[in-house]
């Protein structure tokens, strides 16, 4: 069964066609960086032309890599919530014309419950259930997974997401955007343990995350307590490098921390990891020792379906599909 996934949630176009629910035949992903870059972030706006710029090409880029037909196409899969409204509707509307054309199923894909399936595409020997950790710019959320397509949500941001502190500390300290690979670079040269940035674990027990604190006692470390950057000392190299470490290190404490209390708790068989801030190599290195410490195995995606992309939907899609669960042409773009 070939099914065509469309991911527009953010700030990737991207389409893929993927077999029976785990073979990758094809994934386009085309990333809008270049165009964010300037600004330090995502606009919106600008996301939103460019989804509508690069869509019909990326899907037909996706068909011809496949070698396949659209007439060959089972159903189409794609991503209606959660995301940038305007970006969604994109998505959407392309999948909505394409399967009133081809006359196949429609089928409605959470994009973070898709940032779990992208582990099925690479592992085959996850077993249920598990605590899922989806951690990106724009999300950072705890799931107990009792299934490959049930995910009941445990905990998640309060304020700033993961990757979202990641993109703003780089853009304190000079860094570039996207800040989550430059800052895992940088911090490979700095001492972790060289400033005490706040951890922050709200109340007992809790499962929700919160880094804006951090964020901020970054900033005034780094320009003074007036942030003034005009007024701070120039800081060298190394120091930038040890700021980019510690603080790293702290965000990476408190994902740790939640997803083995989460395990434990919910007695499961498994970690699963998905999002951006998943390639990060510091979690991969912390959640892998955390796994030889407690016996249980985490699993987590090639750095290329850690990025939004269009083959976990796919992929996700077939098992729904399987269980009878498809939308029909009235379906609607959720933020």
């Amino acid at each position: 069964m070939l099914i065509l996934g469309i991911e527009t949630s953010c700030d990737e176009t991207s389409a893929s066609i993927v077999k029976d629910g785990n073979e990758i035949l094809s994934n386009i992903i085309l990333s809008q960086d270049v165009l964010h870059r300037q600004f330090g972030g995502v606009v919106p706006e600008i996301a939103c032309r460019a989804h509508l710029e690069s869509v019909i090409s990326v899907i037909n880029n996706a068909v011809v890599d496949a070698k396949a037909q659209l007439a060959e196409i089972d159903a189409i899969a794609v991503v209606n919530t959660p995301g940038l409204i305007g970006a969604l509707l994109i998505g959407v509307t392309s999948a909505k014309t394409l399967c009133m054309a081809l006359d196949i199923p429609l089928i409605a894909i959470n994009h973070l419950h898709s940032h779990i399936y992208a582990n099925n595409l690479e592992h085959g020997d996850i077993q249920y259930p598990t605590v899922s950790l989806v951690v990106s710019g724009g999300h950072t959320t705890l799931f107990l997974s009792e299934s490959e397509t049930k995910h009941i949500p445990l905990g998640g941001t309060i304020d700033d997401a993961a990757g979202e502190a990641f993109d703003k500390v780089s853009k304190i300290l000079g860094l570039g955007y996207p800040g989550g690979p430059v800052i895992d670079k940088l911090a490979r040269q700095g001492n972790r343990s060289a400033i005490a940035f706040p951890r922050s674990y709200l109340e007992k027990d809790s499962l929700d995350f919160s880094f804006s604190g951090l964020k901020t006692a970054v900033l005034y470390y780094y320009r003074g307590q007036d942030a003034n950057v005009s007024q701070s000392k120039p800081l060298s190299n190394q120091e930038i490098a040890d700021i980019a470490a510690s603080f790293q290190e702290a965000v990476i404490d408190v994902l740790v921390d939640k997803t083995v209390q989460a395990s434990h708790r919910y007695n499961v068989q498994g970690i699963l990891v998905g999002g951006g801030v998943a390639a990060n190599s510091r979690l991969r290195q912390r959640l892998k020792e955390k796994s030889e410490e407690t016996g249980i195995p985490v699993y987590y995606p090639s750095a290329r379906l850690c990025t939004d992309n269009a083959a976990m939907v796919a992929g996700l899609a077939y098992k729904k599909y399987l269980e009878g669960n498809s939308a029909d042409l009235t379906l609607e773009a959720i933020p």
